[in-house]
């Protein structure tokens, strides 16, 4: 074989083991919900519609209810630090990292869905921002139903609420529930079954969903919808994975996450209701506050979105100009 064509098939040998390798490539994805919360299904959907853009050279393995080892509140740095090259990430668990990733949860501040959307227009791009800092990248973000109270008792004033352990999920929730009177508790989710199997709290604030996925009705027969609190997912992916992907395949994969990501909201909606209406069937008594229960806890929730601006500075001109328009 002249030299020539030693070198161009040495080329062309290389070229295909470099091809072989990068369609081997594979991500396994750390997610804490169970396999049936909605979440996870929405990790699934993206999971399969990346092998389908990227035709099989980048897969995604899911591997729901923690199974990575990797508790809520450590997500964001694991992907940061490469432990894990994505992750499905609940924002409001991440504020020991960055404390403005806690302005979704400010009590009533963005209670519905379409308030919500509105306040990401302000606040994505911060986010974005601190998720770069953090060597990731956020590929789409999906909220909750909104949160409600799991409790031992029907809430039907703020004197109900007085005395009771409850588990929340950030320093939002700590605030407002302990200005209504209850004993705060913040947990990730992995430890909110047990903890009410042992007595240790009485009272959740979580969504319908995750009321469905601990099967609270044997522990706490009421849940109150008090739609208190706006909260939201990510799928985040480590920059040093990510910057690995050609241009073209990574531009496929965020094409696949902006079409989903709308479905993935509707998902959400289509949640609460389906996950009420299960938790009914279970007996658990649902209900809704009344009028001047509502005016009682936005009155306590008011000075907690002063105190957030004055705590979180940088939060500040998102609000602002979020309510300048919600107003």
């Amino acid at each position: 074989m002249k030299q020539g064509s030693f070198a161009v098939s040495a080329a062309f040998a290389l070229s295909a083991v470099a091809s072989s390798a990068w369609a081997e490539t594979r991500w396994d994805m750390s997610i804490v919900w169970p396999e049936g919360n909605f979440h996870t299904q929405n990790a699934m959907a993206f999971a399969e519609a990346v092998k389908e853009v990227t035709e099989g050279e980048l897969i995604i393995t899911v591997h729901s209810g923690g199974a990575l080892g990797i508790k809520g509140p450590e997500a964001m740095a694991a992907v940061r630090d490469g432990l894990v090259p994505i992750a499905d990430i609940l924002l409001n668990q991440q504020v020991g990292e960055a404390p403005i990733l806690g302005i979704e949860t400010l009590p009533f501040l963005a209670p519905s869905m379409a308030e919500l959307a509105l306040l990401h227009k302000f606040y994505r791009p911060k986010l974005e921002e601190v998720a770069a800092g953090m060597n990731q990248k956020i590929l789409y973000m999906v909220p909750w139903p909104g949160q409600a109270v799991f409790a031992p008792n029907p809430i039907n004033t703020v004197e109900d609420l007085k005395g009771l352990t409850i588990r929340v999920v950030d320093s939002n929730g700590n605030d407002f529930f302990g200005a209504l009177g209850a004993v705060p508790i913040q947990m990730p989710w992995g430890e909110v079954v047990p903890s009410l199997a042992a007595g240790t709290i009485k009272g959740v604030t979580t969504s319908s969903s995750s009321g469905v996925d601990g099967s609270f009705w044997e522990f706490t027969k009421y849940m109150s919808t008090f739609n208190w609190q706006a909260s939201s997912n990510v799928m985040s992916v480590n920059l040093d994975a990510w910057n690995e992907l050609p241009l073209e395949t990574q531009e496929k994969i965020e094409a696949a996450a902006a079409s989903l990501e709308g479905q993935f909201w509707q998902n959400s909606r289509a949640e609460d209701d389906k996950k009420i209406a299960l938790l009914k069937e279970n007996g658990v008594e649902v209900s809704a506050p009344s009028p001047e229960l509502s005016a009682k806890l936005m009155e306590t929730a008011l000075p907690l979105w002063d105190a957030f601006k004055t705590r979180v500075p940088e939060a500040a001109p998102i609000i602002d100009a979020y309510l300048a328009v919600r107003n």
